[in-house]
């Protein structure tokens, strides 16, 4: 069994963050290309030609509507999918973190890096997304930039959310439940697709608690040239979110390590 040393320092998570780093930088082409496949085919079949048949929103047509759910869902799949597929590799198959907790970094170090990177490339992915849409001219305004900081918030929540799975997880099968019974019907009910307008008053308000309605409700206005509206009570949301799922996941983590 590794070690769970309990050292650990402000930023003693970075050499975790700089080993992933350093082994994603041989193919980042490559997984850069395939986080840019997904969510561009389903803006452009669903943009251009259900967009078609649908009248504007909010006064743009649904494809610049779409857009901004893209870059939000785009940078959640990319956080879930590293915080879950790639980090359990690392912790349970190839006991990479088992290596690492056999030098002076503890388990919170090991944990804080995961996080860390897979915001980071959670980052990659919409900043990517984010240009092309850019490119197409689908975005407004002198506040794109601004929608970095919250790809990063975004990221983080998803990430530690994640981690916690991936602290239960015992296979990859495991995972898909984890797909089919939270992510695929939050994306449905957060503004990613269609206003949470049309949906039941219930429904739309638990869409509206769920952190991925956070992030499109920060992104969607800075894609338009506006400030969104509540800003600061997002921005705590992801953050709250970010910081209670990161110590549930070391808890978890920590007891499933000691067993």
């Amino acid at each position: 069994m590794a070690s769970t040393s309990t050292f650990t320092s402000l930023f003693g998570w970075r050499p975790v963050w700089q080993r992933n780093f350093l082994v994603w930088r041989k193919l980042a082409l490559p997984s850069i290309l395939g986080n840019l496949a997904d969510p561009l085919i389903y803006l452009l079949g669903l943009g251009y030609g259900l967009g078609a048949m649908l009248p504007s929103i909010d006064g743009r047509p649904y494809i610049v509507f779409l857009a901004a759910g893209s870059v939000c869902a785009s940078t959640m799949n990319a956080a879930t999918f590293e915080a879950l597929y790639s980090a359990f590799s690392r912790m349970h198959v190839q006991k990479t973190w088992d290596a690492i907790l056999n030098t002076p970094l503890g388990l919170a170090d090991v944990v804080a890096g995961e996080l860390f990177w897979a915001a980071t490339k959670s980052l990659f992915s919409g900043a990517a997304i984010l240009l092309v849409i850019s490119v197409m001219g689908l975005t407004h305004g002198p506040y794109v930039l601004l929608a970095l900081p919250a790809l990063v918030l975004t990221g983080l929540a998803f990430a530690a959310l994640g981690l916690i799975w991936n602290a239960l997880a015992p296979s990859y099968d495991f995972f898909m439940y984890y797909f089919t019974l939270f992510i695929t019907p939050m994306t449905l009910i957060s503004g990613v697709f269609f206003p949470t307008d049309n949906l039941p008053g219930w429904l739309a308000t638990i869409g509206g608690c769920l952190p991925l309605a956070q992030g499109v409700a920060l992104i969607r206005p800075l894609l338009a040239g506006e400030i969104p509206p509540d800003a600061l009570l997002h921005i705590l949301a992801l953050l709250l979110t970010a910081a209670v799922a990161f110590t549930i996941a070391l808890r978890l983590t920590r007891q499933r390590l000691l067993k």
